[in-house]
């Protein structure tokens, strides 16, 4: 090999490692009480297969991070669990973790009797864990740790937890542990919210189940939020089967001005002397109409099917962020699967036109604009999107690590 090339060949591999190590950092800290720093203590990296321990000193160390918004998870004996957001730009962050005493492990503890507790477990594993096939093949191994609370006078259903659920997934081969921050039903709305932090675990099993497993993997991350917030900050939107297109709220011209509506039902529930009169009538009288008009939408959603084109939806925030911003509300649509029979009956499907195929489909609606994400997909704050939709429809049955790379060939 000629002398030149090989130093010119050895110098770019240098640049190259040099420049690898400029964009990867470490998360580094000490783990202790009001007492005493703590050996021993499970550090976890949420979202992803990335742990490690405490030392002797109660120091620990997870190094080669790439820039972007990390939570870091403590777990130990005795003490209740951990939780801190570290951002890393452009430099390693180190941390103080300062534990708390789980006083419920250190006394004992009256569990008031609740007779629906079972159903309420049920519920909640319905719209926690979800409905789609790979939720069948999950369970919670440890549901004496869900605080369940039946509030039927306001109408919520809250759970919350002192220690990690641990959830085992056969459908994905992973053991979830998962920290959860809060997680309300609402009866009357119908409508979830929940939030936690997830740690993965590889499940030991045969090559033919890992393969299994793998597959599995594979169509749960593909069409995926993860997976399409991915595309779009590298802007292969199109090679990874994604069309974009809008719903756009317009006036609904089918109902009548409110002034007219709300003047029609006052001059025929009113007789003389200002009295009310009985509202009884039948579905072909004048009020029945007035009552429907004012209970039409004021807007309708129609979809454009020109595409929405990612240099006009994306824009850079930083070397490492992204961002999205955009009106009305994004049509997902993923061309690479089919929705399934199990989401047909879900109550999630969205309308879509007559001559589209069952591709998958989810619609984006901004809560906290801008949308702001990073290179593997993961986005800053999760509470500025709402989604509708497929996306609505899976849940932690179908969660894969943000680490998560392909292994099949296509």
């Amino acid at each position: 090999m000629n002398r030149k090339f090989l130093a010119s060949f050895i110098l770019l591999l240098m640049c190259a490692n040099y420049i690898f190590a400029q964009n990867t950092y470490t998360i580094s800290g000490t783990v202790k009480d009001q007492k005493e720093t703590l050996p021993g203590a499970a550090i976890y990296i949420s979202g992803y297969k990335i742990s490690t321990v405490t030392n002797n000193e109660g120091k620990f160390s997870i190094p080669n991070l790439a820039p972007g918004s990390y939570d870091v998870l403590v777990q130990m004996i005795g003490y209740l669990p951990y939780s801190k957001n570290v951002v890393i730009a452009d430099k390693s962050v180190n941390i103080e973790a300062l534990l708390q005493e789980n006083t419920v492990m250190l006394k004992e503890v009256v569990i008031k009797p609740d007779p629906n507790r079972m159903a309420h477990i049920a519920l909640f594993k319905d719209f926690f864990i979800g409905k789609s096939p790979n939720a069948a093949q999950c369970k919670i191994l440890n549901t004496d740790v869900l605080i369940i609370n039946d509030d039927r006078e306001n109408g919520m259903l809250t759970v919350r937890t002192n220690e990690f659920i641990v959830i085992e997934n056969k459908a994905l081969g992973y053991k979830l542990k998962y920290l959860l921050e809060y997680f309300e039903y609402n009866y009357r709305s119908k409508i979830v919210f929940y939030a936690g932090h997830p740690y993965f675990e590889e499940m030991k099993g045969s090559k033919s189940k890992q393969k299994k497993w793998q597959q599995a993997r594979e169509i749960a991350y593909n069409g995926s939020i993860q997976h399409f917030f991915k595309s779009l900050y590298h802007n292969t939107i199109a090679q990874d089967g994604f069309v974009i297109n809008k719903l756009v709220s317009i006036p609904n011209t089918n109902r009548k001005p409110d002034s007219l509506i709300n003047a029609n039902i006052k001059r025929l529930t009113t007789g003389q002397n200002g009295l009310t009169r009985a509202l009884t009538f039948t579905s072909g009288d004048s009020l029945a109409y007035w009552l429907k008009q004012k209970r039409e939408p004021l807007t309708m959603s129609v979809l454009s099917r020109a595409d929405v084109l990612v240099d006009t939806l994306v824009k850079t925030y930083n070397s490492d962020i992204k961002t999205m911003n955009f009106k009305d509300e994004l049509y997902v649509i993923y061309k690479n699967e089919r929705e399934t029979p199990e989401y047909d009956f879900s109550g999630n499907r969205q309308n879509r036109p007559m001559d589209m195929p069952n591709y998958q489909v989810s619609v984006v609606s901004l809560l906290e604009p801008p949308v702001r994400f990073y290179a593997n997909g993961g986005v800053v704050d999760p509470r500025s999107t709402l989604y509708k939709g497929f996306w609505a429809y899976e849940k932690v049955a179908d969660l894969v690590p943000m680490d998560y790379i392909s292994t099949i060939k296509k």
